[in-house]
């Protein structure tokens, strides 16, 4: 299945608000609002791979949590 750009978007903006991101905090750091836009996007197109790739999709997708966690905190240490 071929994600349209405003599939993505709407996917990335859905986690973003169910996790509880802070868009008035976040919206002051560009670059860290970017690097959290694209690892929610990842994560994003990894959920739709097929198959989990002898454990490294998983893998990958903790890895992108673990990512996207921190980059939060940073952006709360920040702000």
């Amino acid at each position: 299945m071929k994600f349209k750009t405003p599939t993505i978007v709407a996917i990335s903006m859905a986690i973003g608000i169910a996790t509880g991101a802070s868009v008035t905090a976040i919206a002051a750091q560009p670059n860290m609002r970017s690097a959290l836009d694209h690892l929610i996007t990842a994560d994003a197109f990894l959920a739709k791979a097929t198959d989990n790739k002898g454990g490294h999709k998983a893998k990958a997708r903790s890895l992108i949590s673990i990512a996207i966690q921190e980059v939060r905190a940073g952006i709360r240490v920040a702000n």
